[in-house]
């Protein structure tokens, strides 16, 4: 069975022995229209991990970091696009990706 992005993420935080508050503690969300940050909440890590919440892609990202994940998968399995991908790419790149993508399930 395919797993989730809660589903990684909540496995790799309990086998890095962190508590969702230690991580929420480690992880910067911008708050919308302001320049401070502040650390993402417990409640909201664990909407990521049961899969109630889609995080953007810069959560994904320090959170990916912090646990040794692949940030690419993890954006792709939460149903985007790496951004850094994204400039240039062309019609028929975006075609080929999907026939690869169809070719290795």
């Amino acid at each position: 069975m395919k797993k989730t992005v809660g589903q990684i993420i909540r496995e790799a935080r309990v086998k890095a022995g962190m508590t969702q508050k230690e991580l929420a503690a480690r992880i910067m969300r911008k708050e919308e229209g302001r320049e401070e940050e502040k650390p993402i909440t417990p409640q909201y890590l664990n909407d990521i991990e049961h899969d109630r919440r889609t995080p953007p892609e810069y959560i994904i990202r320090q959170i990916a970091k912090i646990l040794n994940l692949d940030a690419d998968h993890l954006v792709f399995l939460a149903g985007s696009v790496p951004q850094h991908l994204i400039p240039g790419i062309t019609e028929e790149a975006v075609k080929e990706a999907v026939r690869l993508f169809r070719k290795a399930k």
